[in-house]
């Protein structure tokens, strides 16, 4: 009977040992990254042994494409001893003798996690990331912490401080700032582009394989600036929603030649949990329609717009208009996104009717060609911001340079255009038709090419993009796009510029053809259409004759003899 009775003692206590946590032991080689997966109410022991006596202390860093994990040093996270996060790292620093660590992997939202991990070592001469933490919870905190809204991406870190031998004190942080302390030290931030239109989960992990230690990220990585202890330890990028980038930190000391790494992070700068508008339905059906619309007007504009110049007219009158009001709307109103695109449409549409309506009450040549020279010079200025000029310092500590260099861009084309119109409508039509096919295939598959009037609108909007560094990935599809959008505007071009040799310039006005039409009229007694009765006159000899009694038929006069 006592038999039994221990017996289900025993059972009982395994059982709710099962639900409560399940201890696995993952052994992690320096350097090698590792697939680790987290199941529910599981706790995965980290463990890194036979480390070798010049090593200082390690790093260990834990990502996962969104979910969160938390990363401890002890078995029961607590808070200043954990953190957690889709990119998570502790640094450990080693005591004399010592050639094993254990850190400490669990799931806190009840939900199997999948990531991967790797644990780097550095020695006594190597900086130590985050050592002069004051900002963030863990008193040690080498990683990257990302933070991102529609406008911008920024990042922010913990300075980093001198490395020491193991069983030392550590080096002040701020009692001198002499070259003998960690003033010296300087920091790379570096960025990497995930491949584009890739949300998955095994591509996230090769970036970082390829990426997560201080001889990928310098290899692989972009540098984008380095700063220097003086310097404040955030930047700010442009978002770019639905693009996978990891942002990386690299600390190095100049005096004795060493460097180390941070935890990178990574962003896409949307939502995976939200089920409208998040990553994987990022594209909203109202932008779809719209730019499906604008790529097919522009491919019309791109091969037949001087043929049909109040066509072009109209779109050109419907870009301006609708681009201006939809920035007006949103820095002044909180309307829903789709209520301000219909709105702008709208707008759009009286723009482009008022612009046609001057042209044909108005007859001025001059007047459409410096309209449509704006709209091309707007897009080249675009164009030259939107390269590696754009994020010279020059540019992004003022506005008012950034803005002048880009209205002297813009105001150059319709100058030229005042000497050879003809050549350059037809050059906006090709190069401004071509970009907005360029749009239309956005909506749909994702592309650099965007960005680059995409950015000035978020200049427009937001008054402290002025910092961000702007730069976008270009990758096979950007490519392919340049190709198409090259392809297109000089088909264009070229096709309008034979098609109208022998034509005239420019089609004349309806409303001034009219007027010497009806001057022809009253002047030449010849033309039947001289006694032809005017429009009121033929408007009420018609209405008589609705009201006129009809005469019977059959003759009622006398027989003349």
């Amino acid at each position: 009977m006592c038999r039994w009775t221990w017996s289900l003692l025993l059972l009982l206590w395994s059982g709710c040992e099962g639900q409560a946590q399940v201890e696995n032991h993952v052994t992690f080689l320096p350097g090698t990254f590792q697939n680790v997966n987290i199941s529910q109410n599981e706790t995965v022991q980290a463990v890194v042994t036979r480390i070798p006596p010049e090593v200082a202390f390690i790093t260990l860093q834990y990502h996962t494409l969104y979910h969160n994990a938390t990363l401890s040093y002890t078995r029961v996270p607590v808070q200043g001893l954990s953190l957690t996060a889709a990119d998570s790292g502790l640094l450990s620093a080693l005591q004399p003798g010592q050639t094993l660590v254990s850190l400490f992997l669990s799931s806190p939202d009840e939900e199997t996690v999948a990531g991967t991990g790797v644990i780097l070592s550095y020695s006594s001469t190597e900086p130590l990331p985050g050592a002069c933490n004051i900002e963030f919870s863990l008193d040690v905190d080498p990683n990257v912490y990302v933070r991102y809204n529609l406008y911008e991406t920024s990042i922010r870190f913990a300075p980093a401080n001198l490395g020491y031998e193991r069983g030392q004190t550590p080096p002040a942080c701020d009692m001198s700032t002499g070259t003998s302390t960690r003033w010296r030290l300087e920091y790379d931030v570096y960025r990497y582009f995930l491949p584009e239109n890739d949300l998955s989960e095994s591509s996230l992990f090769s970036g970082f394989q390829a990426v997560g230690d201080i001889r990928g990220m310098t290899a692989s990585g972009r540098l984008v600036m380095t700063l220097k202890s003086t310097d404040k330890t955030t930047m700010v990028f442009s978002s770019i929603p639905g693009q996978g980038v990891i942002y990386s930190v690299i600390v190095r000391d100049p005096v004795l030649n060493s460097s180390a790494s941070y935890v990178p992070a990574h962003t896409y700068a949307c939502s995976f949990a939200s089920t409208l508008d998040g990553c994987q339905t990022l594209g909203k059906i109202s932008t779809k329609v719209f730019f499906t619309i604008a790529g097919l007007a522009g491919l019309f504009v791109c091969f037949f717009g001087h043929r049909f110049f109040k066509c072009e007219m109209f779109c050109m009158g419907f870009s301006f208009a609708a681009f201006f009001f939809f920035v007006l709307i949103t820095r002044t109103t909180q309307l829903d996104y789709d209520l301000r695109l219909a709105v702008s449409a709208v707008v759009g549409v009286v723009g482009g009717v008022v612009l046609v309506m001057s042209w044909w009450r108005f007859g001025s040549v001059m007047a459409c060609v410096v309209v449509v020279g704006l709209m091309l010079g707007f897009l080249v200025a675009s164009i030259v911001l939107f390269t590696p000029l754009g994020d010279l310092d020059v540019f992004r500590n003022s506005d008012v340079v950034f803005w002048v260099t880009f209205c002297c861009i813009m105001v150059t084309f319709p100058l030229f255009f005042m000497r050879w119109p003809r050549e350059g409508n037809i050059t906006t039509c090709g190069v401004v038709g071509a970009y907005a096919v360029v749009l239309a295939a956005n909506a749909y598959v994702y592309t650099s090419l965007s960005y680059i009037t995409l950015n000035v609108l978020k200049r427009f909007l937001n008054n402290n993009f002025s910092a961000v560094f702007t730069d976008a990935p270009f990758q096979a599809i950007d490519y392919a796009m340049i190709t198409v959008w090259a392809v297109l505007g000089v088909g264009g071009v070229v096709l309008q510029l034979y098609r109208e040799r022998s034509r005239p310039f420019f089609p004349p006005s309806p409303y001034l053809m009219w007027l010497q039409e009806r001057e022809r009229r009253k002047t030449n007694v010849l033309d039947p259409s001289h006694h032809v009765p005017s429009l009121p006159g033929r408007l009420m000899e018609q209405a008589r004759q609705l009201v006129r009694r009809r005469e019977p038929a059959g003759e009622h006069t006398p027989l003349l003899l």
